[in-house]
């Protein structure tokens, strides 16, 4: 069954990153939530797309520059409506305890393709660990030392290759980094040849991020793993009609 992947929560609806994203998201029928990991300056991981939190609250500057409780006072919701004003930017710790009282899958992004977050990679396994999350987390990264270094710290944890353009022979190279799935832009692998190729070979593709019924159907065609959206309800009423 492929995995629905709601990118960084229902962000077609709802403002992306937040609890409310993954909540809305959940009840929209996604099975899975991909989200992008940070580390501020005292140690702790949150969850936000950029290096910087000028798009997406009311203040400034890099999240490397600011302590938890400092972040946690600025608003992350009403940048996309008025209606989300008073949403905060989340923790790690607090979307594995909304997951693990789901059942759902979490697709971490580690953000070290701008900023390498010193040891933001065992910080991140830690807290997995923790909440005995191992068997329903797969990280991911466009940085892919981080990658290589996820597996070193732990063999068990699942790890995907993000990447835009296309590769040759996209199975070989995870295997030479480890890792067990690709995370392509889509149509750097729209080709049913070429998926079937990776999955025989025992690896997992996961898109991102297909927002278009048209793209979302042909891809369920070519027995993805896994899709990344902003629209998980689109996703739920195609797998449901196939």
């Amino acid at each position: 069954m492929t995995i629905n992947y709601a990118h960084r929560g229902a962000s077609g609806y709802y403002p992306e990153n937040t609890i409310l994203a993954f909540e809305k998201a959940i009840e929209l029928g996604c099975t899975g939530i991909e989200t992008d990991v940070h580390m501020t300056k005292d140690g702790y991981l949150v969850l936000m797309h950029d290096e910087k939190i000028d798009r997406t609250t009311d203040g400034m500057g890099y999240i490397k520059d600011y302590n938890l409780e400092e972040l946690r006072q600025l608003d992350a919701g009403k940048w996309k409506a008025l209606e989300f004003s008073g949403e905060r930017i989340p923790t790690v710790e607090e979307l594995i305890k909304l997951a693990n009282s789901r059942d759902i899958i979490i697709n971490f992004e580690i953000k070290t393709d701008v900023i390498w977050y010193k040891d933001i990679e065992q910080k991140l396994i830690e807290i997995i660990h923790k909440y005995n999350a191992v068997d329903k987390v797969i990280i991911s990264s466009f940085n892919h030392y981080t990658i290589h270094k996820c597996k070193q710290i732990d063999k068990n944890i699942k790890t995907g290759l993000l990447y835009m353009e296309g590769l040759f022979e996209p199975h070989l190279y995870a295997k030479i980094v480890g890792a067990e799935a690709i995370h392509p832009y889509f149509p750097a692998i729209d080709s049913k040849e070429v998926i079937d190729r990776v999955r025989a070979a025992g690896v997992m593709v996961n898109p991102y991020t297909i927002n278009d019924e048209e793209t979302m159907k042909r891809f369920l065609d070519y027995g993805i793993d896994g899709i990344i959206t902003n629209y998980p309800d689109k996703l739920k009423k195609l797998m449901e009609g196939k």
